[in-house]
């Protein structure tokens, strides 16, 4: 069965390669707020989902998308029916689009903020999952024991927090908190009955 999630990753690794070699590209597909909002350049709020600081900074945001999405696709599918393609891509565009927007309001007067990555997008996927299964084991590379879902979301917020606040690079780590927000609210929105469900299911192991 076709994954919208494997698109999403080759498109995506195939424009952040060719913005590795052309500043020019990278220049009109990353975020900056003041360029949206003095120039009306609206596309900047998705298309730098589309392109990444460095290979390290691609390369974890697509391992985890290729982690989660195709998890996630099968369960829209089971809970929404035949919309679940549609309802996924919001899941995504959406979680590229809000997690930027504090940003926007932000840095709107600032021509020199600027971001890049789809870890916005990659964090609604992510929570998306903590809905379904909030207590699913996963494994983190390098930490050889079985981690709750809902833990590694808890733990994938921290280093977000952590490195926003040291603001060292030019990733959007502040996407990472609001993206993840979108993809909570977002799918429980679309079937409120999954809230009850995912407390059942963290309760159930007290």
């Amino acid at each position: 069965m076709f994954h919208i999630t494997i698109f999403l990753v080759i498109m995506t690794a195939l424009v952040s390669i060719l913005a590795f070699q052309n500043q020019e590209l990278s220049d009109k597909l990353r975020f900056n707020a003041w360029l949206i909002y003095k120039k009306q350049e609206g596309w900047r709020f998705l298309s730098y989902g589309l392109i990444h600081a460095d290979w390290m900074h691609l390369m974890v945001n697509m391992f985890v998308l290729y982690s989660f999405g195709p998890f996630v696709e099968e369960y829209y599918r089971w809970h929404y029916g035949p919309p679940a393609p549609f309802y996924f891509l919001l899941l995504y565009i959406g979680g590229l689009a809000f997690s930027v927007a504090g940003s926007f309001a932000r840095h709107k007067e600032n021509p020199h903020y600027n971001a890049v990555g789809a870890s916005g997008a990659v964090s609604a996927v992510v929570f998306s999952v903590m809905v379904f299964e909030p207590m699913a084991p996963l494994r983190i590379i390098f930490i050889p024991i079985d981690i709750p879902a809902i833990l590694f979301g808890f733990l994938y917020l921290v280093y977000s927090a952590w490195m926003s606040k040291k603001g060292t690079d030019n990733i959007g780590h502040d996407a990472h908190f609001w993206g993840a927000v979108f993809g909570f609210v977002f799918t429980i929105a679309l079937k409120p009955s999954l809230f009850l469900s995912m407390i059942q299911k963290i309760g159930s192991i007290f």
